[in-house]
């Protein structure tokens, strides 16, 4: 058993709670907060169900914070993410804060430190904390995951907010078009990126952009073009997702059976 103290790192752990307590009520202040906007209505924008993958992430997180009380997930969490943590969700606070006052060209600045922030702790949890155990990849390493692929998304959402026409004052033009095709493009390779990885890959990262991409085809109906090209990279990552899944299960199914022959197998002879 590790040893260690729930105090150990307190003051971290205390600033740990506080962030994640900004990060959750700038979120819900921007739905149910008087004056604030929904967003700009871009030819990009998806369906509103789209971020109801925050609340996923928000509980996961939950799960961090008290996670970091354990002596197993401190060595992670204290010693290993340490104060990026805390600089990620106040970056991330200030972000929701700037895009909901619909300053979209400052946002899209912020939106790019968050998503610097959030990869830095991707990799290092990734790389250097390997999880052993669920909790690990049930607290650490699966919420960071998820975080890492929708700040992706948010990224090309703010651009398209920042950069982008108004879809309820402006109509599609050719520019408008091979813009949200090109970005609808990054977001399906990504995803497959994330998915085929040669490595152990990112279902998690995965799952959350083709989530987008679905929720991008629903949303936008008003242009046949984007419409459909937003159905077509949805679908091909979602097959990106699903092939990942089934190489996954054969691989553990075949490291089974190959672990019960072995221990099947005669000791002499």
């Amino acid at each position: 058993m590790a040893n260690g103290s729930w105090s150990d790192g307190i003051v971290l752990k205390v600033v740990n709670i506080i962030a994640y307590i900004l990060l959750a009520g700038s979120n819900i202040y921007n739905v149910a907060g008087p004056g604030y906007g929904n967003g700009k209505e871009t030819y990009i924008t998806p369906a509103p169900w789209a971020f109801y993958i925050w609340s996923i992430i928000h509980l996961l997180l939950l799960g961090y914070i008290v996670y970091q009380f354990n002596p197993i997930g401190k060595k992670t969490i204290i010693d290993g993410v340490s104060w990026r943590f805390p600089l990620l969700l106040v970056l991330n606070s200030v972000y929701v804060h700037l895009w909901a006052r619909q300053l979209y060209i400052i946002a899209f600045i912020f939106a790019l430190l968050v998503a610097s922030a959030v990869s830095h702790i991707y990799w290092v949890v990734k790389k250097d904390h390997r999880g052993d155990i669920l909790a690990d990849e049930l607290f650490i390493h699966l919420p960071f995951s998820l975080y890492h692929g929708w700040t992706v998304v948010l990224l090309v959402l703010t651009a398209f907010e920042a950069f982008g026409v108004n879809a309820l004052k402006h109509a599609p033009g050719v520019g408008t078009k091979i813009f949200v095709f090109l970005a609808l493009f990054f977001l399906e390779s990504t995803s497959v990126a994330y998915a085929l990885s040669s490595e152990e890959g990112d279902l998690a990262g995965a799952v959350a952009i083709a989530w987008s991409l679905w929720a991008i085809f629903a949303q936008q109906t008003s242009s046949k073009f984007i419409h459909w090209s937003a159905f077509a990279f949805a679908l091909l990552s979602l097959l990106s997702v699903a092939r990942a899944v089934y190489t996954q299960v054969r691989t553990r199914s075949g490291v089974q059976t190959l672990l019960h022959d072995e221990e099947r197998a005669p000791l002499v002879g």
